[in-house]
């Protein structure tokens, strides 16, 4: 077994340890942090996606910042801003919140597009321009915002070219009953032993930068690449397939996934084959994270949208009509 796995495997269980009932976010958090991308997490508030984020940092002993979005923040509130030394006559940099390595946008359809795009140069070209002067971001960055579907007013839809920054776009559900107990003691005991919030870090960043050299030598078979290939162009040419579901999945696409998605879900597919333990990607791999890299970048017709059909039902349909190799 790789000697980096299992330190994986305990941040894993750490997760779902302190962060109970939501083992898909566990596990699409060590996904992104091996796949090094970024996560949008869609949820009700309380569903611990603050919390799982904190704990994450905490487990990689990462530095980590909270950014609340609110339609009066400015983007210079993200990015920093040149403050004027009257001493000398000179301007210094002073660093906003995104130079952090794990950033955490709460509620980031609470801002406006000027504000959410400051995001945008950051997550996809790891640097922040500020005036005449380039600024890297650190070599571990990651940025996992959240939305909530519940409220519309006085909330900013994410635009496309944002979207496609996140690697993955999570949906997070509420915990089963059993969960709800067991999320009811942790909760009572952090609040007579403090200490209990606060893990102890088991990886650091040069064991994650590692372990992403190691996941892109995994094996992927010429077969498993085709039909990964197929999943990606069945968005965008359904009719190849010439059969009644492909006619209705060209009526239900506007627009196809860009070849971003590719990478992405290439990237999560051997992450997780190496969670589980394996040197090679399977077409289960690939089936696994498809919703969560595929849902945020598919763009579905009006006719799709007035019938109710859900980007989810598009990606079922999707997994259904490209065969499996």
């Amino acid at each position: 077994m790789n000697s980096l796995l299992p330190g994986f495997k305990a941040l894993q269980d750490a997760l779902n340890t302190l962060v109970v009932g939501q083992p898909a976010l566990a596990e699409r958090l060590a996904i992104g942090l091996l796949a090094n991308g970024h996560l949008l997490i869609e949820g009700a508030p309380g569903l611990a996606k603050t919390r799982a984020v904190n704990v994450l940092a905490s487990l990689i002993d990462a530095s980590f910042k909270r950014i609340q979005f609110t339609p009066d923040l400015l983007p210079s509130d993200i990015t920093g801003t040149d403050i004027f030394k009257p001493n000398d006559g000179t301007f210094e940099f002073q660093t906003g919140p995104i130079f952090n390595q794990l950033v955490l946008a709460d509620e980031i359809n609470r801002a406006p597009a000027k504000v959410q795009s400051a995001l945008l140069e950051a997550m996809g070209e790891q640097q922040v321009s500020i005036g005449n002067n380039t600024y890297r971001m650190p070599e571990l960055f990651m940025v996992v915002a959240t939305q909530n579907p519940i409220e519309h007013e006085g909330t900013y839809n994410l635009p496309e070219a944002q979207l496609d920054r996140f690697m993955l776009h999570l949906k997070v559900d509420y915990p089963s009953a059993d969960a709800e107990n067991a999320i009811l003691e942790i909760a009572r005991a952090e609040l007579y032993q403090p200490q209990l919030q606060t893990p102890t870090a088991i990886l650091n960043a040069h064991n994650v930068f590692a372990a992403r050299k190691e996941i892109m030598t995994l094996h992927m078979g010429d077969a498993v690449q085709r039909y990964l290939i197929e999943l990606i162009v069945a968005t965008r040419k359904a009719e190849d397939y010439q059969t009644k579901a492909s006619t209705q999945l060209q009526r239900d696409i506007e627009f196809g996934v860009s070849p971003r998605a590719t990478i992405a879900i290439d990237r999560c597919a051997r992450a997780r084959a190496w969670l589980s333990g394996r040197d090679y990607v399977t077409p289960d791999d690939i089936q696994t994270v498809a919703h969560d890299c595929l849902r945020h970048r598919l763009v579905l017709s009006l006719d799709a949208e007035s019938r109710g059909i859900s980007t989810d039902r598009v990606i079922d349909d999707l997994l259904n009509l490209v065969p499996v190799v």
